[in-house]
């Protein structure tokens, strides 16, 4: 009996994946609001009554879908703000993670940069309170480093949700600088298709991503070297910040 639960357990939780998937995937191009629940079931070979095993509509799948794309960034950065010395390691450490972090999973970003002011109440109050509890880590951990005197805690808050906004804006920034350039992958996908293309053909596809990557990668590192300049600009006006 046990082992039966088991094998249904994991075939429920496979389909859960498979409708989360499923949703992100067509999340690419269209707003939650404009999703439809068949299109969904229809993308993973379920019938419709089947969604509602594990999500009670759309929005529910979605607030789950902003739990995975902000989680794991939030716990990212929240061990860069507690692990690092000095501004200007926490600011290149949090840069580079954060482009990392858009490289992995850029499908999760362009879900939150879309519907953080899309059309799905509940998947925009996810996303803001998410954020808000993003805020409320960074602030914990700026506290001990500002003055009680100058630093009022209504004032902390408020730089802890400029960081926060920025690193969102960051975020969006490194997924916008690799949707320009989609070829971006690198050469090394180009001996794939030697056989289907022959040399001359992979060498020409090696010498279009090669060309793809360079432009991917120097678009990104504007965007982290601005992306810097901005935190350390924030940096500085926290160290010479006086209330009123």
């Amino acid at each position: 009996m046990s082992h039966r639960c088991g094998v249904r357990q994991a075939q429920k939780e496979k389909t859960r994946r498979a409708l989360l998937d499923a949703a992100l995937r067509l999340l690419e191009d269209q707003s939650l609001s404009s999703l439809g629940l068949r299109e969904v079931t229809r993308a993973v070979g379920v019938a419709p009554a089947a969604f509602y095993r594990h999500f009670r509509d759309l929005s529910d799948l979605g607030v789950v879908l902003v739990e995975e794309s902000l989680g794991s960034l939030h716990h990212m950065i929240g061990a860069i703000l507690a692990g690092q010395d000095g501004d200007a390691e926490r600011i290149d450490a949090t840069v580079a993670a954060v482009a990392e972090h858009v490289r992995r999973y850029p499908a999760h970003i362009r879900f939150i940069a879309r519907e953080r002011h899309g059309g799905v109440r509940a998947v925009r109050e996810a996303i803001a309170a998410e954020l808000d509890r993003f805020a409320d880590e960074v602030a914990t951990d700026f506290c001990p480093r500002l003055s009680a005197e100058d630093w009022p805690p209504e004032d902390v808050r408020m730089l802890a949700e400029l960081y926060v906004d920025h690193m969102v804006m960051t975020a969006t920034a490194f997924l916008e600088a690799q949707a320009e350039h989609p070829g971006a992958a690198g050469a090394s996908g180009a001996a794939d298709v030697e056989g289907a293309v022959g040399p001359a053909g992979a060498a020409d596809a090696a010498g279009a991503a090669g060309a793809a990557g360079a432009a991917g990668a120097e678009d990104e590192r504007r965007v982290a070297a601005t992306a810097r300049k901005q935190l350390l600009l924030i940096s500085l006006g926290r160290h010479h910040w006086r209330d009123g």
